[in-house]
């Protein structure tokens, strides 16, 4: 049997909205992506939404519309795909690390303060709401409040969630979404920035369309017309008409599929409680949480095999995440090296994300459970 590691949902609704945009004047940012934008925010029950092209640009103009740029420094953790640090660096500004959880792998609030106590010039912290689970954001609020500093969600996993009814978007100066194929919500590539504060969200949609103050829908508005002018530096990374139709048809299933994702999850505890060198993660009481990935945790001397026997098996695994702080640029550019953040190190060592989606049948989950089970039998015994 082939399982795959990620199918995604999309079907007639997106092809009738794609043929409708195409049939319509706007393949850029028009009508559909507005449409997009306020049906997002009025989901996350947040004041502004712009749309751009991916997580990683939406993190970077956030960063530069914040005024985060050389000589600053920004904390985010190593548990983490690429992208979070790396928009720092693009940002002119230097990442630094704390450590996480052991249970959730979000960051450690704790950990978190002790950075804070040993690095001047922090501007900003960048919480990642890893694998689908809120971070402690009533703490992280009051950290970055104490202090000043601005507080940015990394949300590329997580729209559905929340802790203690707290949806992303609500505690932070901004928070930043991923529609890349694999993501709950999707478009192939895309993102989305939203925020509450009028100043920043006017800032951002000029940094996202090359610093300039009209956009070609607004030229196209009936009346006199409007001379467009640039305001400040910007970039070019506005979502567009056709990635906004294939998001708008998703929202109303958001919910729907979570559930399904939740029930797969649970089958999934069930399935492999009580396995051998299997350890699944359990959560916290007053999170709902958006269940992007399903990850496992094994003995890290065993995990290279425990992935290379599933992918024989034709089982889709993969690794979410290696610590970015032990990436060969990061150690060869900053020092870092093993040991530096235990937690984070142990989870991104021992960890392996297996097939989770709403299309995934019973029969393929039970496949995949076999055989980890049969695996743990072999290298475990």
């Amino acid at each position: 049997m082939k399982v795959e590691f990620y199918k995604h949902s999309l079907g007639e609704k997106e092809k009738k909205e794609i043929n409708c945009t195409i049939d319509s004047l706007f393949l850029t940012t028009g009508p559909k992506t507005k449409e997009f934008e306020d049906s997002f925010a009025q989901f996350l029950e947040v004041d502004h939404c712009l749309g751009v092209t991916s997580w990683t640009m939406g993190n970077f103009i956030t960063l530069k519309a914040l005024g985060i740029g050389p000589g600053d420094k920004v904390l985010t953790t190593p548990l983490t795909y690429v992208a979070t640090a790396n928009t720092i660096l693009h940002a002119g500004a230097t990442p630094i690390f704390a450590d996480v959880e052991p249970d959730s792998g979000n960051l450690d609030p704790d950990k978190v303060l002790d950075a804070l106590e040993s690095n001047d010039g922090v501007r900003a912290i960048v919480t990642v709401h890893l694998y689908g689970q809120m971070s402690d954001m009533k703490s992280l609020r009051q950290i970055a409040s104490d202090r000043g500093i601005y507080l940015i969600e990394d949300c590329a996993h997580c729209v559905e969630g929340s802790q203690d009814g707290v949806k992303p978007g609500k505690l932070s100066d901004a928070a930043i979404f991923s529609f890349y194929a694999t993501k709950n919500l999707t478009c192939g590539e895309g993102g989305a920035i939203v925020t509450n504060n009028p100043e920043l969200a006017s800032t951002l949609r000029k940094l996202r369309l090359h610093g300039v103050d009209t956009s070609a829908r607004e030229q196209h508005k009936s009346g006199a017309y409007r001379h467009w002018d640039m305001s400040m530096l910007g970039y070019k990374c506005n979502m567009n008409d056709l990635s906004a139709s294939l998001l708008i048809p998703q929202l109303p299933c958001l919910e729907t599929r979570r559930k399904k994702r939740q029930l797969l999850c649970e089958r999934y505890d069930e399935l492999l409680k009580d396995v051998d060198g299997i350890r699944t993660i359990s959560h916290p009481p007053g999170i709902v949480h958006a269940h992007h990935l399903y990850t496992i945790r094994t003995n890290p001397e065993k995990r290279d095999r425990y992935l290379t026997e599933l992918s024989q098996r034709g089982i889709g695994v993969g690794v979410n995440f290696r610590n970015v702080h032990l990436m060969e640029y990061y150690r060869n550019h900053f020092g870092y090296a093993n040991g530096d953040f235990p937690h984070a190190e142990a989870i991104g060592d021992s960890t392996i994300s297996i097939p989770l989606y709403p299309l995934l049948r019973h029969e393929e989950q039970d496949y995949v459970a076999d055989s980890i089970k049969a695996l743990s039998q072999e290298l475990e015994g």
